[in-house]
């Protein structure tokens, strides 16, 4: 990484993250009844509160968030949703930041961060009680506290490693799709104490990266922490009555949770797969119905700008990354294809396009990167820069009726003007 002049972003990290929030909680209450997977995590989270089992297939922290909700604001749809709007909020201001300490990028980080805001993935997730921003938001912190921790070793070293490990572990807790990006904490950890002490690291208190931090207490902040603190995650199932899962049999808890999930076989019609996600090929209708008095619908599709615009940028970031040593770059690159490569590789038989959602939001970084390169130049290229963010910003607006169950005026056939591709439909 490169050093920088650049001033912090700070307010404008805050800025555009109060104004997603805003976004975010406009109609939240909308559709008024249970849409789309909330069916298996409102029910859940209910059966929580009941102290009964549900949902064995999946990790318990978000569900358990989700149940706390419950039991705060009441039982409706509302406070089914405010979790994931406000881990949604935590996560891009965490992402914002994590860009911020990698890069020391002024105008990338703000790019970065508006990009995530617009990229159509992370706002339909922050609009819907599932698991996936409560662990996004949580890998974010943790991402965050990390590249912080690197960028200022000197700065609260102890506090920013407890608060790495606390996240990693409540993230892991809520879904495991976040485990590679989790994984990169302690690797890193590990290769820069290896360049800077050899291969004798084990009780080396040496300068790289932390001083004073061994590699034995690393271990303990990014491995055993997270590790304890997602087995307490798993605490009210002790106590349930009916089949209650044995604190001391984790592994084989395990092992049946893997078995419920690779046991959904069914056919479902938004299924896709990986490489489909890369190109926006298949969308998911979350809601398309006459609800809460209009037709309305909620379209889970990525931008289709920028989730295409950001492949070629993907390639300048492993080129740059490779050829000028820009570590930042390759960062997100490594990011990218660690989350992605998840799916492509663990032979779960039904997979969705919400599943890119991570993998999007560091294509996003990587996009930030190479137009925050494009508007440096000096040239007549340098247009570009700006006009892609004008056509990102206004791909967002246009589709926002379609994707935040506005009122559509044109009833049932509605949909058509935003049906660009066959396989969206």
């Amino acid at each position: 990484m490169q050093a920088s002049r650049d001033r912090d972003p700070l307010p404008w990290c805050l800025a555009i993250g109060f104004a997603f929030l805003l976004v975010c909680l406009h109609r939240l209450g909308i559709p008024n009844k249970i849409y789309f997977d909330e069916v298996h995590y409102v029910k859940a989270a209910r059966k929580l509160l009941q102290g009964l089992p549900a949902n064995r297939e999946h990790p318990m922290f978000a569900k358990e968030v989700i149940a706390g909700s419950i039991a705060l604001l009441g039982d409706r749809p509302w406070a089914w949703r405010i979790p994931s709007v406000l881990f949604g909020v935590l996560g891009l201001h965490a992402y914002g930041r994590l860009v911020w300490y990698v890069t020391l990028r002024r105008r990338a980080t703000i790019l970065a961060a508006v990009l995530l805001a617009t990229d159509f993935l992370w706002f339909a997730q922050s609009r819907i009680a599932m698991l996936d921003m409560v662990s996004a938001g949580l890998g974010m912190v943790a991402l965050w506290q990390f590249a912080a921790l690197i960028r200022e070793p000197a700065r609260m070293p102890r506090l920013r490693l407890a608060a790495c490990g606390i996240a990693l572990g409540l993230s892991l807790g809520a879904k495991w799709s976040i485990a590679p990006a989790l994984a990169l904490p302690g690797l890193t950890f590990l290769a820069l104490r290896i360049r800077e002490s050899g291969w004798r690291v084990i009780g080396s208190r040496g300068s790289g990266p932390v001083p004073g931090v061994s590699l034995v207490e690393a271990a303990l902040w990014l491995g055993v922490l997270p590790l304890a603190l997602y087995w307490l995650t798993y605490l009210p199932g002790f106590f349930w009555t009916d089949r209650p899962i044995d604190p001391l049999g984790f592994v084989h808890h395990h092992q049946y949770m893997l078995k419920l999930q690779d046991s959904v076989k069914k056919l479902h019609p938004y299924r896709s797969v990986w490489y489909q996600w890369v190109i926006n090929w298949r969308a998911i209708w979350y809601l398309y119905e006459f609800v809460d008095g209009a037709q309305r619908g909620i379209l889970m599709i990525g931008n289709p700008f920028t989730m295409l615009a950001g492949l070629p940028a993907l390639l300048w970031c492993l080129w740059v990354g490779i050829r000028q040593r820009r570590w930042d770059a390759l960062a997100f690159v490594v990011l990218y294809v660690a989350t992605l490569m998840l799916w492509a590789v663990n032979g779960k038989p039904i997979q969705f396009y919400y599943h890119y959602l991570l993998p999007a939001a560091f294509l996003m970084a990587c996009l930030a990167l190479a137009l925050d390169a494009i508007w440096s130049r000096a040239d007549r290229w340098r247009w570009l820069a700006p006009a892609s963010m004008v056509v990102a910003l206004g791909m967002f607006v246009y589709f926002y009726p379609i994707i935040s169950a506005a009122r559509l005026h044109h009833g049932k056939q509605s949909y058509a003007q935003y049906m660009w591709l066959r396989s969206w439909r």
